[in-house]
């Protein structure tokens, strides 16, 4: 969540593009500095070489790095005013900013390696008749994981963020992977698979289609109101079901959910809710789509509990390049002040990469060198995030950055 970006046809007739700290504003036709004020006549061809460059490009015409509202209000237009804080703060702010940008792009490394060995470990096995080593890995998990990336996708497409969405891409489609070879070893039940399949295929061409503008909104509505419903039912079911069989084998807890957000989605449509209560509808899906990627890891340590000796199916280099990717975006998350993004994040990397490597060392599945240096690694990065959030800020105290950052000022 590198920042928002509202759609062309949501744009104020008053704009103000933000390219070398030059503003320019289409009423008055004047070309504004931080340093200098020159004021430049009309000029009608700049205008549509402008509005022509948004559209072939997208996203980049319009991303002028500025910090994001709350993420209950993430699609709502942000103050022109914070373009102007944002100049004030100086060149380290800038610097800070198109850095931690960087980083959240070069989460796609290890994200992108991050499925691999699990993905070969699984490959081996199966090639060899070894199907029940397929079990460590729980497609309930995988599943939440799979969703909750589609989920996070679509989310991060509305707000036309390119460095995430091809992270989110990667994770949908290495997921997916993994649940076609659990599918393949019988650890996924064939129907599950099958279903969730559509949803994937489906998700992703609509995505997609929004990215570049040839999706119709209504259609775009549809698809935000089916995974918000689906994204709460998935959630409250598989929440459920990790703790089976010390809990009824039941779909009531799914049922209850699908009933409550049916509800919920037909009467922020109809109007029949305030504007807060729409806009909170409105990020159900966001932070649904957070909650189902934090869960994974939540199954994944569960599973490591009731069955100790399964873990050994598990990668540790995947677990450390989970940890490597999410704490990537940790900065830009802390940055923009995007609690949703910062929550998954920091999450991801405690509980799946961290907390895994923590219980592959007790279990001596890794050396002791391996497993501190990866928590002493992530430590010093956490650090340095808050030293350098709380610089660029101008602020005394690590501790106002993450004020802001709860209460969205």
């Amino acid at each position: 969540m590198a920042g928002s970006l509202v759609p062309l046809h949501k744009v104020p007739s008053r704009i103000y593009q933000h390219s070398n700290c030059l503003f320019f504003d289409h009423h008055s036709h004047q070309l504004h500095s931080v340093h200098l004020h020159h004021k430049y006549p009309p000029d009608k061809s700049n205008d549509k070489i402008n509005l022509k460059k948004s559209l072939l490009i997208g996203p980049s015409i319009f991303r002028d790095r500025l910090r994001p509202v709350p993420a209950l209000e993430s699609d709502a237009p942000r103050p022109i005013q914070q373009a102007n804080e944002n100049l004030k703060r100086g060149k380290n702010f800038e610097q800070w900013d198109s850095l931690s940008a960087k980083f959240a792009g070069a989460s796609n490394i290890p994200f992108l390696l991050m499925q691999l060995p699990q993905i070969i470990l699984n490959a081996r096995n199966l090639l060899a008749g070894n199907k029940t080593a397929l079990l460590a890995v729980p497609w309930l998990g995988m599943l939440t994981g799979l969703l909750g990336n589609l989920s996070l996708l679509s989310y991060f497409i509305k707000k036309r963020e390119t460095e995430v969405v091809i992270v989110q891409t990667l994770g949908v489609v290495s997921t997916y992977v993994v649940i076609a070879q659990l599918a393949i070893a019988g650890a996924m039940p064939l129907r599950h698979y099958i279903a969730t399949s559509i949803v994937v295929f489906t998700g992703l061409i609509l995505n997609f289609m929004n990215y570049y503008y040839l999706l119709n909104p209504g259609i775009w509505r549809l698809w935000e109101d089916f995974i918000t419903i689906l994204g709460l039912s998935v959630l409250s079911q598989v929440m459920w079901s990790t703790f089976l069989p010390y809990v009824p084998n039941t779909i009531l807890p799914g049922l209850i959910a699908f009933v409550i957000a049916v509800l919920a989605v037909v009467m922020a449509r109809m109007g029949k809710l305030s504007e807060r209560g729409i806009k909170f509808v409105g990020s159900i899906s966001g932070w649904t789509a957070t909650l189902l990627f934090m869960w994974m890891p939540v199954a994944q340590m569960w599973t490591n509990l009731l069955n100790p000796d399964n873990i050994r199916g598990l990668s540790a280099v995947s677990m450390l390049l989970a940890m490597i990717g999410n704490g990537l975006m940790i900065p830009r998350a802390l940055f923009v002040r995007d609690l949703m993004w910062f929550t998954g994040s920091s999450w991801a990397c405690v509980f799946y990469g961290w907390g895994n490597l923590l219980c592959l060392y007790c279990l001596k599945c890794i050396s002791r060198e391996f497993f501190w240096a990866a928590t002493i690694g992530f430590v010093t990065w956490i650090g340095v995030t808050l030293w350098r959030d709380t610089q660029v800020y101008g602020y005394t105290s690590p501790l106002t950055s993450v004020k802001e950052l709860i209460s969205g000022r």
